[in-house]
């Protein structure tokens, strides 16, 4: 995390001049008149300090306030918000003490667990519609639909081997959302791709164990058999259904 740290120190100091009067030409000597006071200026007051303002008096400081820093911005990308900043603090206190109430599989227990249920909270809107437009989809004439939910249309049918889990497949591909947005393709960037049968989401694996070389299929993959309430990269939010064309170029057999 990029951080920059603005030590900032004020002070102030004003002087008060005093003025000097000149003794009047002897003449006559007439009584002098008193020396006027000199006006005192008033002393500036020390610029208050901005709210907010953390003194860093050296690096130990520095780095305990940098994590605190990560910490938080760790909360904020995972859309935590219901943190109690006073039991951080007194895990902090506890466990230099010696004294934790938790153990470390509680401690990673806890965690899994609560941000789980706030990915499953995110995930919520698009899970729903992505469910909806499965319920329907299934209905369609040629839409077949297996015992995990995996949705599959066939539209060529090939004649060559099927892989097992120890093979390679090389395909040509294309995902695109419910919503028709494409978020990949093997077929634009005019290359293939090949990896191992086990080597993606759950919903490609079962496909490519059915799929005769040569085949070509379309897929309709609910989002517990591709990337969950997790999501991936910047279109794929979390509980989406995904939909690819497969062609199943070659089962490389290991």
């Amino acid at each position: 995390m990029k951080r920059s740290i603005l030590f900032t120190a004020i002070c102030c100091v004003a002087l008060g001049a005093v003025a000097q009067t000149k003794k009047p030409v002897a003449a006559a000597k007439p009584a002098a008149k008193p020396a006027s006071k000199p006006v005192a200026k008033p002393i500036a007051k020390t610029a208050a300090k901005p709210a907010g303002t953390v003194v860093l008096k050296n690096a130990a400081d520095s780095f305990s306030y940098a994590i605190g820093l990560s910490l938080a911005s760790f909360y904020k990308q995972q859309g935590i918000t219901d943190i109690n900043n006073a039991l951080v603090t007194k895990a902090l206190s506890d466990q230099k003490a010696g004294k934790a109430a938790l153990d470390d599989m509680q401690v990673q227990m806890c965690i899994m667990n609560h941000m789980s249920a706030i990915k499953a909270k995110s995930a919520g809107p698009n899970k729903k519609a992505s469910d909806a437009f499965l319920a329907e989809n299934k209905k369609r004439a040629g839409v077949k639909t297996t015992a995990s939910g995996l949705q599959y249309e066939i539209i060529d049918e090939g004649t060559g081997p099927i892989a097992t889990t120890a093979d390679e497949v090389r395909v040509h591909y294309a995902g695109t959302l419910i919503d028709g947005k494409e978020f990949d393709s093997s077929i634009k960037r005019g290359q293939p791709i090949t990896f191992p049968v086990t080597g993606v989401i759950r919903g490609w694996t079962e496909a490519l164990l059915m799929m005769p070389q040569g085949s070509k299929w379309k897929l309709y993959i609910p989002s517990e058999l591709a990337y969950g309430d997790s999501g991936a990269g910047p279109d794929i939010k979390p509980g989406s259904a995904l939909i690819f064309e497969v062609s199943l170029l070659e089962v490389i057999k290991k």
